[in-house]
């Protein structure tokens, strides 16, 4: 039982980030009873970092938390195998076991950053999934039709261009859905791209003759140019970044994304983020209000003092232009006294790949002692306390 009903929390918990609930009034009422629910979130580790927009289900967990419920946290070591087709328009490929447990060996660390770690119950989906028969799968997959699943919308917009849909693919929510069925789940979280999904595990609770969940959605984060969230973009901010990396990303971020970061990426009052938002409107300075949003994301992650320590730093470089207070150095090598551009930003390892350091190059991204570098195949002659700079994040500077 939950000792203590706080109608006020159970209100924001039921309302703010909040895109959908099924079914509502049920679930609320649940709320008020003060019974201990179980609120589960699947997480696939389809890679090695969690993202901001992935941490919005795991602060709704904290809420739940923080009322006495207990949060069941779903690793997909099995699922991530198969792949989540939601709101993907081309087949998901397969990943390795390997891959999976490389992906998921940092997660607790990341985890703990949101949710009291002790409370909660840790599960992987292959305790039950790798477990299952044939027979089994067809019994799942008898709850659900071709139709059903072809009116999906991520399915529909293939089907109807001709691009392939694998049945593995159609599998997954029958999986996901069991995942509430083995750990009996009463309430299950997720992004509004999910719905299908935890819907499919109200059908199959009800084929185990469980009583089906009520299911939490939210909106799904646009990275820091305002397109999908894709690491492959480079528009992504990790709970792990370092705070001055972190705090710079925010301050990439598109103007009209601002707002909609502070509801979902904060835990600002409700009314605090509506007058940012009337200040903005009136004509407050953008740039103001991102310092105040990365000011308080990195908070979350880092805490006050970091993020005090990012806010100075952030200002030395950008309003002072001067060097970051510590800068990464490397030494000078005499097989390398001179370097193309691309072969530089490789080996000092500000690009990843030869491909990527010619696209920073041709965006102008690229600065040697403050200068732009404009040719990707100019050779650059390397000398002692160089600054090679990309972006406005990363900088290395050069040493004997």
């Amino acid at each position: 039982m939950v000792k203590n009903i706080n109608n006020q929390k159970i209100d924001e918990l039921l309302t703010r980030n909040v895109e959908e609930i099924f079914v509502a009034k049920h679930l609320r009422s649940r709320l008020l009873s003060g019974n201990s629910l179980r609120i589960k979130l699947g997480i696939d580790p389809t890679g090695p970092k969690l993202h901001l927009g992935r941490a919005i289900p795991l602060w709704k967990l904290r809420d739940f938390q923080e009322l006495g419920h207990q949060v069941v946290l779903i690793i997909g070591d099995f699922t991530a195998l198969i792949g989540d087709p939601s709101d993907k328009l081309s087949k998901r490929p397969f990943l390795t076991i390997d891959q999976v447990r490389e992906n998921m060996k940092d997660y607790k660390k990341q985890l703990g950053k949101i949710l009291d770690l002790d409370k909660v119950e840790w599960r992987y989906n292959s305790e039950w999934l790798q477990a299952m028969t044939f027979i089994d799968v067809a019994k799942l997959a008898e709850s659900f039709s071709v139709q059903q699943m072809l009116a999906r919308r991520n399915f529909k917009e293939r089907f109807s261009k001709g691009t392939e849909i694998s049945i593995r693919e159609l599998l997954y929510p029958l999986m996901q859905g069991y995942d509430s069925a083995a750990i009996k789940c009463d309430v299950e979280v997720g992004g509004i791209d999910q719905l299908f999904n935890l819907k499919a595990g109200r059908v199959i609770q009800q084929l185990y003759h469980q009583p089906p969940q009520d299911i939490m959605t939210f909106a799904m984060l646009e990275g820091t140019d305002g397109r999908k969230m894709s690491t492959s973009w480079g528009n992504v901010i990790n709970i792990t970044d370092q705070s001055q990396e972190m705090f710079g990303k925010v301050m990439s971020l598109v103007d009209e994304l601002i707002i909609k970061y502070f509801y979902l990426t904060t835990r600002l009052p409700v009314e605090e983020i509506k007058q940012i938002e009337k200040d903005l409107n009136q004509g407050a300075n953008p740039r103001d209000s991102k310092a105040r949003l990365a000011y308080e994301i990195v908070t979350l992650y880092h805490g006050k003092t970091i993020a005090q320590q990012a806010v100075k730093e952030f200002d030395l470089i950008h309003r002072e232009k001067k060097e970051p207070s510590k800068i990464a150095t490397v030494q000078l090598v005499k097989s390398k006294a001179q370097l193309p551009a691309v072969e530089l930003l490789t080996w000092l390892k500000l690009a990843t790949s030869k491909s990527e350091a010619r696209r920073l190059v041709e965006q102008k991204a690229v600065q040697i002692n403050k200068k732009k570098v404009t040719d990707w195949k100019q050779i650059i002659k390397l000398t002692a306390n160089m600054v090679v700079q990309v972006g406005s994040r990363r900088f290395v500077k050069l040493v004997k």
